[in-house]
């Protein structure tokens, strides 16, 4: 009977052991920064994300926003002056950050369990969980276009992109090697499996410019925002750009824009804490939140990217507003996922800075 009453003590002390302590926010905390991407996307993660992470915590959010790319926090790092408690960062920049030491490690056991009891680590999408980043999201760059520029035959391929005899306009294409070179040696037929080992190689990297070199009149774009304006504006008739913001321009704003999925290159969303962030344990609180299931599947009814999680993946159901099926609209969907490339970010991390500058220095006569 003694060991009995023993139990329910020994439970509730082995209880408290297993919480993280990274589940509350200290008091001194007055508020926390989150540099995140700005337009539809932040919008999407106020209401799925901030506001009820402010409501759980009475700790208000204050976001930044930034085009993406490594050059402020290594300066932030450098000068001490970190201003961020939480960076959204694609995996492939986080990974290069977690290896320049840009980032602090991430607890093993910092994200929270699945519903149903099944551990993160065999709930959440393989790769997902690297030692300075947790994957919330699965995101698609892709290519839209203008409906009323092609009244008759459409664009169906990836191909169609480079070809401007059948589908005339201006392009606007992302300034960065990352799609652009996928795309260009999918217009050559390369099967998926062999894009990376092509890139590998110069002579791989020389066809996909010569093809992106081929392609007249390109408006490059940083900001995410950009190739929606264009499109709206009619100074392009099909433009790169995130799967979310041109669902975001076709459901609230009417834009006669349509994705074209073939080729669409897919790639985690991730959150990070950048080395001497003002708040650490809240920014680990924060990261607990927002990756749980039930707060990715809140993001994924705001705007249409696939959760990280087997979990949240299954609750999936319809858009908050508009009550359209978001299955439909996410990369990951099995229609849409047909002609999908998945981004080597791996490839990317390692080579991140000599493919940029040739891409750069190839490309840089058109601007």
């Amino acid at each position: 009977m003694l060991a009995r009453r023993w139990i329910p003590g020994l439970l509730a002390g082995l209880l408290a052991l297993a919480t993280p302590i990274w589940a509350e926010v200290p008091d001194a905390v007055n508020s926390l920064t989150v540099l995140s991407w700005g337009g539809a996307y932040e919008q999407a993660q106020r209401r799925a994300l901030f506001t009820p992470f402010t409501d759980a915590h009475d700790l208000p959010v204050a976001v930044d926003s930034y085009n993406g790319g490594l050059t402020k926090l290594r300066q932030a790092v450098a000068q001490n002056d970190v201003r961020w408690d939480v960076i959204d960062m694609t995996r492939s920049e986080a990974m290069a950050a977690c290896e320049e030491g840009l980032l602090e490690p991430l607890p093993p056991d910092l994200t929270a369990p699945a519903p149903d009891g099944t551990p993160a680590s065999q709930d959440f999408f393989a790769g997902a969980l690297g030692r300075c980043f947790i994957s919330h999201s699965i995101f698609a760059t892709v290519v839209a276009y203008r409906r009323d520029a092609f009244p008759g035959e459409r664009p169906t391929r990836i191909a169609d992109l480079f070809d401007q005899q059948r589908f005339p306009g201006p392009r606007a294409l992302q300034r960065t090697p990352a799609a652009n070179l996928e795309w260009a040696l999918l217009s050559y037929q390369v099967p998926r499996e062999e894009l990376y080992r092509l890139l590998s190689t110069r002579r791989g990297l020389d066809l996909a410019f010569a093809r992106l070199q081929s392609i007249a009149d390109i408006h490059w774009w940083e900001a995410g925002d950009t190739p929606v304006r264009l499109l709206e504006e009619g100074e392009v008739v099909m433009a790169s750009g995130y799967n979310g913001r041109f669902f975001a321009a076709m459901v609230e704003c009417d834009l006669p824009i349509e994705i074209l999925w073939d080729g669409q290159l897919q790639e985690h969303e991730t959150w990070v804490i950048p080395r001497g962030a003002p708040n650490p344990e809240a920014a680990r609180a924060f990261i607990r939140f927002a990756t749980t299931s039930e707060h990715q599947v809140a993001l994924a009814r705001h705007i249409p990217y696939g959760p990280a999680r087997r979990s949240a993946s299954m609750q999936v159901t319809t858009h908050r507003d508009t009550g359209l099926d978001m299955r439909l609209h996410i990369p990951t969907h099995p229609i849409n996922a047909q002609g999908a490339v998945t981004k080597d970010e791996a490839w990317y991390a390692r080579t991140q800075a000599r493919v940029e500058a040739l891409f750069h220095e190839a490309l840089t006569p058109q601007e």
